[in-house]
């Protein structure tokens, strides 16, 4: 009895520590980050070209492709198991 209890103990233990995200939350994720990481390269544009214009043209266009390769970057690697215990 003492083995089969220990076995249940360990599944119960493995199935616990399996978190994984929603794909809502790896949206929030993604558009928080890229919030923060637009306004960096609107920043950087605007430093290098002097051009407010450009800068925004240049940060608001890759929101969208950066928050869409971000997305599916956070759901391919909620499926990887490398580093969960």
């Amino acid at each position: 009895m003492l083995i089969a209890e220990a076995i249940t103990n360990e599944k119960m233990r493995v199935q616990q520590c399996a978190v994984r995200e929603k794909p809502l939350r790896s949206l929030l994720k993604a558009i928080s980050w890229r919030i923060t990481g637009s306004l960096d390269t609107i920043l950087l544009c605007w430093l290098f070209t002097q051009n407010v214009n450009t800068a925004l043209a240049i940060g608001l266009t890759e929101v969208l492709t950066k928050m869409l390769l971000y997305y599916f970057h956070e759901r391919v690697w909620s499926r990887v198991r490398i580093g969960i215990v």
